[in-house]
């Protein structure tokens, strides 16, 4: 292992749940405004995971209002204090780019049952 391996081993978070795009999660996000910190709650489903040890990366995609907003978030960034999985999805595929076009039930993500 060298030098650039170590740190960023040293850099990265351990304590990550496991999850993959299909998933509905609950990200906790630290926000600053001036001189205030908060906690807020961003939900939405995950269409995407980009692993690349410490430059990994995922996108999350929720409703707001009627328009679609999607957000990238650093995997192991400083912002991201906590992520939490609500439920698995049942999907085919790694990149769910189809549910930009899509709207309402259409675009439901059906859960994974464990029997």
């Amino acid at each position: 292992m060298n030098i650039i391996d170590r740190i960023n081993m040293e850099q990265m978070k351990m304590n990550l749940p496991q999850f993959k795009a299909g998933d509905t999660l609950k990200i906790h996000v630290r926000i600053v405004e001036g001189d205030k910190q908060r906690i807020q709650i961003y939900q939405g489903v995950c269409i995407k995971r980009f692993n690349r040890g410490l430059a990994s990366s995922f996108t999350v995609r929720k409703i707001s209002g009627t328009v679609g907003v999607e957000r990238i978030f650093p995997l192991h960034g400083p912002n991201v204090e906590k992520i939490e999985v609500l439920s698995v999805g049942r999907v085919r595929r790694a990149k769910l780019y189809y549910l930009r076009n899509l709207s309402g039930r259409a675009a439901r993500i059906r859960e994974k049952r464990y029997v």
